[in-house]
This record gives structure tokens, sequence and C-alpha cells, in this order.
């Protein structure tokens, strides 16, 4: 597979775009000082816990129904893996309920998961609002219902406890900042999006909004595969955009991980072995963009979420809701991890763990 070496973050001196929601232009220094702190506070270590100190002892014994959009999904399940492992000890059955990517066809997954007489949900990857109705239902069975990526807004969302995100627009730019910065001359960019997903379709908008402002970057086309089915579609759609754009095709700045797991094919290696592809992904971290990094494989970064560290807030966050009690409030800072922070932060087992110690501080006053 085509590979190239990674430039230093020094290489924001030379980008000259504004951040996103930017009302006016910035001169080159204020880009630059601005970019370049953006961008170092995203890569710093992750060793200070900054969540909550405080908070319920751990209620035994609960079965919870975690609503998973597609559990082939490698953010959702490092989340439920997250949370299998904060419930050790506690008696919790953590059960999966897998839609395959069609959870927001319908209203009836919550209904579904309510028949099986949790004390508690968790919407992974579902959005909340088309499931208002079960979620009416889970309120009048007195059920409460976490969020994972159940909207793009982390917190107080309608039906939910609380929902457990980083913010999708900051994921975003950071993505998009650090794939423009590694274009110092002229960059032909696709973005691969799934916009069946508000948080996802978010990503996607901001991505877009940030490379417009970049006059270093032109965008080719956005592609809007859905997860469900993009394996199959993938094939096609990269011989198409190969024979339309040629060597001017030179960045990929995707919503997930996942669409690099797909470019990991001999079929596919064969049709961009001439572009000399350069990417960043804006989520979520996957074992295998770990990898890829590392060898400097096409994926230069990726802005991953904590998964493991969600999980145990998911477990936090469910039993604030059975011992009424306010949400936490906690969310977590934005990561970036490129080839210079990749041996920090659960670097070398692929995966996003931060050093912060987080479980010792859930244990602490969960006294389990």
């Amino acid at each position: 597979m085509t590979t190239f070496h990674s430039k230093s973050l020094l290489v924001m001196l030379f980008v000259s775009c504004v951040f996103s929601g930017a009302q006016a232009q910035q001169n080159s220094m204020q880009f630059t000082s601005a970019a370049n702190a953006k961008v170092a506070k995203a890569s710093a270590l992750k060793s200070k816990w900054d969540g909550p100190t405080s908070g319920p002892q751990i209620l035994k014994d609960k079965k919870i129904i975690f609503i998973a959009h597609d559990m082939s999904d490698a953010g959702t399940y490092g989340v439920f893996n997250g949370m299998k492992e904060a419930a050790v000890g506690t008696g919790w059955q953590v059960l999966p309920l897998d839609c395959r990517g069609q959870c927001n066809q319908g209203a009836g997954v919550v209904k579904q998961a309510l028949d099986m007489k949790p004390q508690g949900i968790v919407l992974a990857g579902v959005d909340a609002a088309s499931q208002a109705k079960g979620l009416t239902a889970a309120a009048d069975a007195k059920v409460p219902v976490v969020g994972w990526h159940a909207s793009f807004k982390a917190g107080a969302v309608p039906g939910l406890f609380t929902n457990i995100t980083t913010d999708p627009k900051d994921a975003a730019q950071i993505a998009a900042l650090f794939g423009a910065a590694e274009a110092s001359n002229k960059a032909g960019i696709v973005v691969f999006t799934d916009t069946s997903t508000p948080y996802m379709a978010t990503k996607s908008g901001a991505i877009v909004e940030v490379l417009r402002q970049c006059e270093a970057c032109r965008i080719l086309s956005t592609e809007d595969l859905p997860l469900v089915d993009a394996r199959k579609k993938f094939p096609s759609v990269i011989e198409g955009l190969v024979k339309r754009h040629g060597s001017k095709w030179t960045h990929i700045i995707a919503v997930n991980d996942v669409y690099f797991d797909m470019l990991d094919k001999p079929e596919i290696e064969q049709l961009i072995a001439g572009n000399k592809l350069r990417g960043i992904s804006a989520g979520d971290g996957s074992p295998t963009a770990f990898k890829r990094i590392r060898k400097s494989d096409i994926q230069i970064g990726t802005v991953p979420e904590p998964l493991l560290l969600h999980g145990w807030q998911l477990v936090d966050e469910l039993n604030r809701a059975m011992s009424k009690v306010a949400p936490s409030g906690y969310h977590t800072p934005l990561h970036l991890v490129t080839l210079q922070n990749i041996t920090y932060d659960g670097g070398p087992k692929d995966v996003f763990d931060p050093s912060s110690d987080f479980r010792a501080k859930y244990l602490s006053y969960w006294g389990k």
C-alpha cells in the first residue's frame, strides 16, 4: 500500500484557512497561533482526570439493554466492551440489541428493549429523535435511557437522561485542519460520510465548512456512503473517483475510520496505487486506524473517542439515573492521534485509553 512521511504540526504555518464558524478572515499570524494551539491541545497527553469525583454507590444486579445502531462499528463495539468492563462485579447484565444499521427506520426498537424488562437502556449511535414514541414509553415505565452519540448535542436531550458524545463539529474541525495542514500545495480532497445519522452528518457538514475556507484545498466530492451498505458500493465508488479525478485526488477526510478499513483491500489498493493518498478520520479511533497511523500507511491521524472511558461513564450515568441523582455533566476533551503521540494514552494497545486513571476514580465512589 502507498506510504508517506508524516509532517510536523508546524506545517500549520502554511495553511491559509480559518476556523469553522469564524465570521472574519484572520491574518496569517492570528490563524497560525490559533491553529497550532488547537491542534497542540488536542494532541496533548490525557493524564489528568477532569471528570466526576463523587457520586452514588453502584447499585447491584441490574439488566441494561444496549441498543446499537450497528455492532460491527468499532466505536459502538468499543463502548459496549467498556460497559462490560465497568460492570464486572456489579451483577449487571449488559445485553446487546443490534439494529444492524436499521434502528432509525422505525420507532419500535426501544419498545422491543422494554419488553425485555430492563432497569436501564442505552441508545448507542441511534438517533434519539427517531425514537420519540419509544422514549415516551420508557419514561412512562420509569426506565432511564442514556445515549451515546444519540444526538450531536451532549448532555440533556429530550427523552434521554443524558447523552455522551464529543462535539462532532469540534472533531470535524480538528480532522479538517490537520488534513488541510498536510497539503502545503494544492490538495484534492474527497469527504466520506454517512448522513443516515445526524451525528455523522453534522461532522461532514463541519468538515466541508472548514475546507471551503482553505485556499490550498479543493473539495472534489462528498461521498455519502451509509456504513450499513458501504462495503458493497465502495469498490465502484473508488473506481469512479480515480477515473474522474486521477492524480488530482490526493486526500481523504472521513467521518469514521471504517472508510479507511475498506481501503485495506487488494483490489482497492490497486485502484489508488498512483494517488499517494493521505487521510484523516474524524472518529472513532479503531484498532486498525492505530495500526495504519503507526505505519504511516494512507491514514495519518484520527480523532478518537475514549471508548472504554465512555463505557464506564455510561454505567455511571445509568447508576445516577437509577439512584435519582442528577447527571454528572462530564464531557471528555477532544483528542487527536498522530504518529507523534501514538505511543501514549493506550496507543501501544491500538486504542485511545486516557492515562488519567479514570477507572480508579469511578471505583472510589462506586464502592464495589
